[in-house]
């Protein structure tokens, strides 16, 4: 057995408990409560329940809720059911530098897109079994870049996305200095993409303008989709 140094594991012990303090789980597993709708054409359809795909139409999501079940057990759902049909959906607290892991469940056919502090779009689609990926499929940077691999899942199956990022830098004056930049895009566990320099925003975010922090946002506005298990880690 090897035998730690008495100050290294004193040291260990120390930031380990500071680390985990650190990491934001922005829904609560129960309501909306910290989320905000985008004004939009649509009606607000997302709602925290328990979901899956409806098996006479896998296009659309049902709205379940076992009983009994867990505390803090939902996820966070968007019961559209179809194009424009309902908002998007952000975060009130704003991030920086942060590490994204999520979970996410695309029904057939469907469209949305994680919007990193609101104006960066990582794109959710249902590209299961495609041979070559387009700038809209799931994994892509909307705009900006395409993924390096289709790691995409059957409709209905969760899957996981950790996506480190690098927020712009701006000086006292409000003049940017460094552009943002994703560190790593993974979707479940293949790398997608690695130090991709965001010269400016995507369509449609909260904003449209860039700035040292902002929310995280989930696209609403384009079909059903559900989110879970999110943790939002500063870095």
């Amino acid at each position: 057995m090897k035998i730690r140094p008495l100050s290294l594991l004193l040291a260990l012990a120390l930031v380990s408990p500071l680390l985990a303090a650190d990491s934001v789980k922005p829904f609560n597993g129960e309501d909306l409560t910290g989320w905000e709708a985008k004004s939009g054409k649509g009606t607000n359809k997302w709602v925290a329940c328990e979901t899956g795909l409806d098996k006479e139409n896998p296009q659309l999501l049902l709205e379940m809720i076992s009983s009994p079940r867990q505390e803090g057990s939902f996820e966070l759902v968007n019961l559209a059911t179809k194009h424009g049909d309902s908002v998007d959906l952000y975060t009130k607290q704003k991030f920086g530098n942060c590490r994204i892991e999520l979970e996410v469940m695309v029904p057939k056919g469907s469209n949305s897109g994680i919007y990193v502090m609101g104006e960066y779009e990582v794109q959710v689609y249902d590209s299961f079994g495609k041979a070559k990926m387009e700038p809209s499929d799931m994994g892509a940077i909307y705009g900006a870049a395409v993924p390096s691999v289709n790691a995409s899942k059957a409709p209905g199956q969760w899957q996981k996305y950790v996506i480190e990022w690098q927020a712009p830098k701006f000086d006292a004056a409000g003049k940017k200095i460094a552009n943002a930049k994703f560190l790593k895009v993974e979707l479940n566990g293949q790398v997608l993409h690695k130090d991709l320099e965001m010269p400016g925003p995507t369509p449609a975010g909260v904003t449209g303008k860039e700035a040292a922090e902002g929310p995280l946002m989930f696209q609403g506005d384009h079909g059903p989709v559900a989110y879970r298990n999110i943790v939002i880690t500063p870095m």
